[in-house]
């Protein structure tokens, strides 16, 4: 007999019980994405007091217990009582969910964290916290524990006694340091690559702003600091997202304004690349989904050079307007708004919503521009630019033609995936998967051991062109591409529509050897250029076949890595048959099926762009024209001693991999 349902079976969760309970409603993730989330929030209290005019330093320290800490020199927490809840300032912030100083303009006129969880989320989801503040020639400390009583009800983020001053200083700041739970977490271990490439795009945003990192785990005691300081802010970053490419122009061009409540910061430079390199923030919280801002500053940027370039008489009066397409090819571009109030949407929370942004950015960018234009000191660089677009509009304009030209040919349609592509029968996008495979024997055995109701195959008959180095026209006259687009359904270019996309995962399975990673970065660049939100979406994976095949009598193991081998062999020296895989081909279909295919059993990784700027440059570095940094970036990140693993692609990309 069911239990009857009265306010007796209701469960309060109490104070910060309810942030433990359910943690990903707060932080999104309990894998290494939101380990770094807590770090992330305290980094970005420390920022706001920095963007505000409050503090001229942050640092940040990775402790060899595990820790983090964060200092600022700013004002310091309140530390006086407050008002109505009889505590410190300190421990209702870190004690009270949705409480702070972000919800009115009175203390941060502009802030990337307004919601007042920030703070008491890390709190909640740490084995223990400490607060050190510094202000008015004080030194207060109060240290949280979370604990578990006798009869399992844990008690979070409690204070061990109430704040208290314990000595006095000049110093000025608040250092927070705290020790992820690992009860919580997947994973306790910060990843320093990956923090110290978020704080140098702080101290890019931040003009001015030095910020410290230290990793006291790295034993080389000179490799342990890095110091992030940029007097010439997001000018310095654009230089630096073009420091392995050709640019057209030696500095970049610089806009800066404020409309309303509203300040908008660019920085821009040409190079001779044929895409379009654009990285926009808001209130320095990325928004890889653009957003109003982004909107505002195409609309005014095109408005005005299509103005410009009629002044000079590079577009007659019946020629129509260039496209802002055109006007962006070869563009690098860091925009930064710092708006009241920022309401975030989409998928991530990546895109800006507040509809006032456009029309601030789109005047604060004509203005500032045709006050550029105007300058008789910027006229070669302006006309070069101007020049630029209208080679890319003809470029357009040729590849329109060719997708024309190729549909009327039955090249663009269904007729030249006959005997290449094998379609699936599922009829929902959601649930097919389109398996991009090297050569025909691979081909074969995938079309024989898939499952036919969502999985289907196209079989790469011949090495794409490195998309790096080509402009869309010629991208376009590739067959393998063109049969790729084809099979995809999402066209390219202007023309590229995420809804038609007839597969949700796309996964490219490759040889685990040279020519393998050679095709798998080639394809990666493609999607990167021409594709990008495939990526961005989640859409596109990784195949990771294994490397031998063990097998004991009648039981078979596969191993994906020499780690794995050595595990599976580990103190025997007969009585196995081992086989290395030298290609997908020399699988036979149930091989590939049981050890590739399998969606119960096989190892997927999802690509995906953690740090753009980070993912811009490396495309370049690797699949650029220049020599000298693809061969210093492999002396120095190559290691020729190690053994291949697969394993540890997997680690770096986990929250991928437990995605699919």
């Amino acid at each position: 007999m069911a239990k009857q349902y009265d306010a007796g079976q209701l469960t309060v969760l109490e104070g910060l019980e309810a942030v433990r309970m359910r943690p990903g409603m707060y932080i999104g993730t309990t894998s290494s994405r939101g380990l770094h989330h807590l770090l992330w929030e305290i980094v970005d209290n420390a920022i706001d007091e920095a963007s505000n005019g409050h503090a001229t330093e942050v640092k940040v320290t990775l402790h060899t217990d595990g820790s983090a800490s964060v200092f600022d020199n700013g004002r310091g927490m309140p530390v006086d009582e407050h008002p109505t809840m009889h505590i410190s300032g300190v421990e209702v912030i870190f004690t009270k969910l949705h409480a702070g100083g972000k919800f009115n303009n009175d203390n941060y006129a502009y802030s990337g964290g307004l919601h007042g969880v920030g703070a008491s989320v890390v709190n909640a989801l740490s084995k223990w916290l400490t607060v050190d503040i510094y202000r008015d020639f004080a030194h207060h400390q109060i240290r949280f524990t979370s604990t578990t009583d006798e009869k399992g009800k844990c008690h979070a983020g409690i204070p061990d006694a109430p704040l208290a001053k314990v000595g006095n200083t000049r110093k000025k700041g608040s250092l927070i340091r705290f020790m992820p739970d690992d009860a919580i977490f997947e994973d306790v271990k910060f990843n320093g690559d990956t923090v110290s490439r978020r704080l140098q795009e702080l101290a890019y945003l931040n003009r001015g702003l030095k910020i410290t990192f230290t990793d006291e785990r790295i034993k080389d005691s000179s490799l342990r600091q890095k110091v992030f300081h940029y007097e010439g802010g997001i000018i310095d970053y654009v230089k630096y997202l073009n420091g392995e490419k050709t640019t057209l122009h030696d500095d970049p061009i610089y806009m800066e304004g404020q409309k309303d409540t509203t300040i908008c910061r660019v920085a821009i430079q040409y190079t001779d690349g044929y895409t379009e390199s654009m990285f926009s923030y808001v209130n320095n919280i990325p928004t890889g989904e653009g957003g109003s801002h982004e909107t505002g500053f195409k609309a005014a940027f095109t408005k005005a050079m299509n103005d410009y370039a009629r002044k000079i008489g590079a577009l007659k009066e019946k020629d129509n307007n260039l496209s802002g397409e055109d006007f962006r090819e070869g563009l690098t571009c860091v925009l930064t708004t710092m708006v009241k109030n920022p309401q975030f949407e989409g998928q991530t929370k990546g895109r800006l919503g507040n509809s006032e942004v456009r029309p601030a950015v789109e005047a604060i960018i004509a203005q500032q521009l045709a006050d550029w234009l105007e300058n008789l000191k910027n006229q070669d660089t302006a006309t070069q630019i101007v020049q630029k677009a209208v080679k890319a509009a003809q470029v357009r304009e040729a590849a329109r033609k060719t997708r024309d030209n190729a549909r009327k040919a039955n090249q663009l349609d269904a007729a030249p995936l006959v005997g290449k592509l094998s379609a699936c029968r599922g009829k929902k996008a959601e649930d097919n998967e389109l398996f991009i495979v090297e050569g025909d024997s691979a081909g074969g055995s995938a079309k024989q051991g898939r499952d036919r109701r969502f999985q289907a195959i196209l079989p790469l008959r011949g090495k794409p062109l490195n998309a790096e180095k080509k402009r869309l026209d010629q991208v376009l006259s590739n067959e393998e591409f063109r049969s790729l687009i084809t099979a995809l359904g999402t066209s390219i270019d202007e023309g590229f529509n995420l809804d038609n996309l007839k597969y949700h995962k796309v996964i490219i399975l490759s040889d685990a050897d040279q020519d393998g990673a050679h095709i798998r970065a080639i394809l990666l660049t493609f999607f990167y250029r021409y594709m990008k939100e495939l990526i961005t979406a989640g859409h596109v994976y990784i195949g990771m076949p294994p490397l031998y095949k063990v097998q004991r009598g009648n039981k078979v193991q596969y191993a994906y890595d020499d780690n794995e081998l050595r595990k599976l062999t580990k103190g025997q020296t007969k009585g196995y048959q081992l086989q290395r895989y030298k290609g997908l081909g020399e699988m036979n279909p149930e091989q590939l099926w049981a050890t590739t295919m399998d969606p119960a059993q096989r190892k997927l990784v999802r690509v995906t762009i953690e740090d753009a700027a980070q993912a811009e440059r490396l495309v370049t570095i690797l699949m650029g024209d220049k020599v000298d940094p693809r061969r210093e970036y492999i002396n120095q990140y190559t290691n020729f001693d190690r053994e291949d693993s697969f394993t540890a692609i997997a680690d770096s990309m986990e929250e991928g991999r437990r995605n699919a």
